[in-house]
């Protein structure tokens, strides 16, 4: 699964979240900016920002 953040735009490293959902909160390693994922569609993940971070 690939998840790029809306804030920086790199990669979300998702191989913390082996059991990742719809509604769960993940955090952006790059920026430190909280999602929380939206839409599971194939390998694409979406997910909006829940809060600004570091």
């Amino acid at each position: 699964m690939k998840l790029i953040c809306p804030e920086c735009k790199n990669d979300v490293d998702l191989v913390n979240y082996p059991n990742l959902a719809k509604d769960n909160i993940v955090e952006c390693d790059m920026c430190g900016i909280t999602l929380m994922i939206t839409d599971m569609e194939g390998e694409e993940v979406t997910a909006e920002i829940v809060d600004e971070g570091k």
